[in-house]
């Protein structure tokens, strides 16, 4: 991916990105996370509604390293991972639900990032891969 089209797709809103999640989400069939050295996935906190934890998650490995790099506090210990559609629709996102974890989907540099419901993401994902 080149660099300009990542700062682009960095730039857009927290919701415009959202879309751009879904679309190449759809057609890649995986999600990207990030871990450290020890296999456990970063969790982030929000601040809004007194607090939550949520799993952010990209589109792409591209977008997972820029944000280990440029964003995340402990970043030399953050590699990007993928997780194949299927796995991250039958038991990521039942398992987040479980346990009270929202995810993050695509944060950007700015630190803005589209808050959902593990049980929404779900539709939303079910929905786009309707589309194909």
């Amino acid at each position: 991916m080149s660099n300009d089209h990542l700062q682009s797709v960095l730039a857009q809103t927290a919701e415009e990105r959202f879309e751009y999640f879904l679309d190449a989400v759809g057609e890649e069939r995986e999600i990207w996370i990030l871990i450290n050295s020890d296999e456990h996935f970063l969790k982030l906190h929000g601040e809004e509604d007194g607090g939550f934890e949520y799993l952010p998650i990209w589109p792409s490995s591209d977008f997972a390293e820029h944000y280990s790099q440029n964003c995340a506090e402990d970043s030399n210990e953050l590699t990007p991972k993928s997780i194949p559609l299927p796995q991250f629709l039958n038991r990521w996102l039942p398992g987040l639900n479980k346990d009270g974890i929202e995810v993050g989907v695509f944060p950007g540099a700015d630190n803005s990032v589209w808050i959902s419901e593990p049980k929404d993401l779900e539709q939303d994902l079910r929905d786009e891969l309707a589309r194909f």
